[in-house]
């Protein structure tokens, strides 16, 4: 009870800052969005956020950048906006390991080539501490990454729908690919076996790219 009560408490207090991101959110989605939708996709992005966020003080900024995808796919699966490249999109189920991981490495081995996203189906508060040790090791920085909230838009504008771990709870829509990377799961894990997970990850990743873009990838 506290804690929703604690909720309610700061969306009220950040009505004006979440109103300021829907004008400019607005502003940039003119044309394909009314103004109400951009608001309410805003203010569902920040109560969504709010409910794991362990550190509130960044919740203004990941709930626009948040809302401005969120927005954007859903562009997309309307057909109001092409995607100029194929879009794929990693499950686990907290978003704080295994996802977040596929994610940072298809980012950059596609290099540009692949839009890639990474939601989980009860996501985390915060990513797990030694999976961003073990990418920072691979000079990837993951410390301003936070969690996300699986969403019915993300997952319908996606090309690709890569799931580990995370059973049923990702919908299924025709004319998607489908893939399921039965991988360990890293929460808990001492560094050399997360390393291990890293690589695992990392070798199928290279492969995704290979199959999506059509070219042969260097490693």
């Amino acid at each position: 009870m506290t804690e929703h009560r604690e909720t309610s408490l700061g969306l009220q207090d950040n009505t004006e800052l979440l109103q300021r991101i829907s004008s400019r959110l607005g502003e940039r989605f003119a044309g394909v969005f009314a103004v109400e939708t951009v608001e309410r996709y805003v203010f569902e992005s920040y109560t969504a956020l709010a409910r794991t966020a362990k550190i509130t003080t960044y919740l203004p900024a990941t709930t626009e950048h948040f809302a401005s995808d969120r927005l954007n796919a859903l562009a997309k699966s309307k057909g109001a906006i092409t995607a100029e490249v194929p879009e794929a999109l990693f499950v686990c189920v907290q978003n704080a390991g295994r996802s977040q991981m596929a994610a940072a490495l298809l980012t950059v081995e596609a290099k540009g080539r692949i839009h890639v996203r990474s939601a989980g189906s009860l996501p985390a508060a915060e990513l797990d501490p030694a999976v961003v040790t073990v990418m920072s090791e691979m000079g990837l920085d993951l410390s301003q990454n936070y969690p996300k909230p699986l969403t019915d838009d993300v997952v319908r504008a996606s090309d690709v729908v890569i799931t580990m771990g995370c059973g049923d709870s990702c919908p299924i829509y025709p004319g998607k690919r489908y893939e399921d990377w039965d991988l360990p799961d890293p929460a808990g894990q001492p560094l050399h076996v997360v390393r291990e997970i890293r690589d695992q990850i990392h070798d199928r990743v290279k492969a995704l790219v290979a199959s999506l873009t059509k070219e042969t990838t260097h490693s």
